[in-house]
């Protein structure tokens, strides 16, 4: 799987737009790693689980039928005006096994 920020809103101390986190189940690809927020995490790995095995994005309802080869993932923080931060939106999509060997 590979993850990547789509869009910031507000203002996020970690990410920006372009950042890129590769997963090759079960392992986060240490390597590969532009940064990773604990605020992201949890919603990250529950989708890009689910996502590896074969889950249908558009039945989930996180992305739609023209756009399916990635879905699209909000992390936790709300940003302003609950907090002084922004909120990320993440697109996520599955690559081949062997592409992620290859990033390694």
């Amino acid at each position: 799987m590979e993850v990547e920020v789509c869009e910031v809103s507000g203002r996020c101390p970690l990410h920006k737009v372009g950042d890129k986190t590769v997963i090759d189940e079960p392992e986060i690809v240490l390597k590969r790693i532009d940064a990773l927020c604990i605020h992201a995490r949890p919603s990250l790995l529950h989708y890009a689980l689910v996502l590896e095995r074969g889950a249908d994005v558009v039945e989930l309802g996180l992305s739609k039928l023209k756009d399916r080869e990635y879905a699209y993932i909000q992390c936790v923080d709300p940003g302003e005006p609950y907090t002084h931060d922004g909120t990320v939106i993440f697109k996520i999509r599955k690559i081949k096994k062997e592409n992620a060997k290859k990033i390694q």
